[in-house]
């Protein structure tokens, strides 16, 4: 679908401070070449502080940069979700695999956040999934229950449990997972999150449900909220996520692949979420049927 364009914008950090304005795009938007960059800010897509850009500029601290993105035609997606809970305060879906949960990567129209807000407009996501992960997605309807949970989402508060299918046979029947993640270098797109000594410390609980003659079946829990983070640390022990384009088995980038990471082809769900209602206090226990890629890997 062709949707309505999009500007992108940006404040100038003092990191970024005198530099040339094309060098500037191109290390931000490392999608687009020098030479297309020039192209857009030749047809008059690109502004600083309201006024076009030839690129030749040297942005100063505290300067407006906006890229005004003409209308372009996204990739499919799927275009439903299953309501799994409703009420005043919450609203929580099952979304399909290859459906963003925001606008990003070149989607904005077929993304679970415009297409729920086409029916209830004031929902806002209390988190996010990969775009081919499935599973429970939370959304808040009222600012007092997005005070709320925004804080307790990443504490023990908030019980998280996901069903992800992995390469090999797990030797042991759970795992703690405390790799570190953090953003290392992509040929692609400059950087993604990986596994980095340097990262952020990262906590995943991994118990073995299934096996079968070269996969395992994982129940995990998650104890905190880094991007990627079960795919990363199912790799990082040596179990990459079945079908995953873009993780090998020490968590980093497959080097022969690069994948990026929004590609699909893994299996991972958001099974199970309980949490403490928000304004209620009342206990709410969520569950996704698990999609039917599951069922043929038991």
């Amino acid at each position: 679908m062709l949707n309505r364009g999009y500007a992108y914008t940006t404040i100038i950090s003092s990191k970024y401070d005198g530099q040339i304005l094309l060098s500037h795009l191109a290390s931000l938007y490392p999608h687009s070449t020098r030479q297309a960059w020039q192209q857009k800010l030749n047809s008059g897509e690109v502004t600083l502080d309201g006024i076009p850009a030839t690129g030749s500029e040297a942005v100063t601290l505290g300067q407006a940069l906006v890229w005004n993105r003409p209308p372009w035609t996204e990739p499919d997606a799927p275009r439903y979700f299953e309501i799994l809970f409703e009420d005043a305060h919450l609203l929580a879906v099952n979304k399909p695999s290859g459906l963003p949960t925001l606008p990003g990567g070149g989607f904005m129209e077929n993304t679970l956040l415009r297409l729920l807000q086409q029916r209830t407009p004031n929902a806002n996501p209390v988190h996010r999934l990969g775009r081919a992960t499935t599973g429970i997605v939370l959304f808040a309807k009222t600012p007092q229950a997005a005070a709320q949970l925004f804080p307790d989402w990443n504490t023990p508060k908030i019980q998280k449990i996901y069903r992800a299918l992995a390469q090999d046979v797990a030797e042991q029947d759970a795992y703690e997972i405390l790799t570190p993640i953090g953003l290392v270098p992509h040929p692609l797109i400059g950087s993604v999150w990986a596994a980095s000594s340097s990262g952020k410390p990262s906590r995943s609980s991994a118990k073995v449900i299934a096996r079968t003659a070269d996969t395992t079946t994982f129940e995990v829990s998650l104890h905190s909220g880094r991007p990627h983070q079960i795919r990363i640390h199912l790799a990082s022990i040596g179990h990459p996520l079945l079908g995953d384009p873009l993780y090998g088995p020490t968590g980093q980038p497959l080097e022969n692949l690069p994948g990026l990471p929004g590609d699909g082809g893994y299996f991972l769900h958001a099974q199970y979420l309980k949490f403490a209602h928000p304004v209620t206090g009342e206990q709410i226990h969520l569950a996704a049927p698990l999609p039917s890629g599951f069922s043929l890997h038991p």
